[in-house]
């Protein structure tokens, strides 16, 4: 278990996570479609995308959008319910780019699972905000 220093917001994927993904649909799962505070979130620096209370990569966020609105290599037909532009609504998705190497180096692959309460569903987590 690592505590995370930075501001950041922990971003669960476990509904879509694929130990196969490639590093742009990794990015691309963890950065977008989400209930967010965006007033928390703007403050947060880094994204970390979590699979299982274990994170997977660390982004350093550089603006939020409305959800669908940037270019995206999710799937179309990946869960169709998930991707109508009335699911999208009161949703967000970020844009940035992979942590500096220290970062990442610091917390890939380290638990924070003690983040989330036990029985809490809710995929975002903000942390320092």
């Amino acid at each position: 278990m690592i505590k995370i220093e930075e501001k950041a917001i922990l971003i669960r994927i476990n509904k879509t996570f694929k130990r196969s993904m490639d590093s742009q649909i990794l990015y691309d799962y963890a950065r977008g479609r989400w209930r967010i505070n965006t007033v928390k979130a703007k403050k947060a620096s880094y994204a970390i995308a979590v699979f299982k209370g274990v994170i997977q990569e660390v982004y350093e966020i550089e603006d939020w959008h409305k959800a669908g609105t940037t270019e995206s290599s999710r799937m179309q037909t990946s869960n169709l319910e998930l991707n109508s532009a009335l699911s999208l609504i009161g949703r967000f998705e970020f844009t940035g780019k992979l942590a500096p190497t220290y970062i990442r180096e610091k917390y890939n692959q380290k638990s924070v699972s003690h983040y989330f309460a036990r029985g809490n569903s809710n995929p975002i987590n903000y942390v320092n905000l």
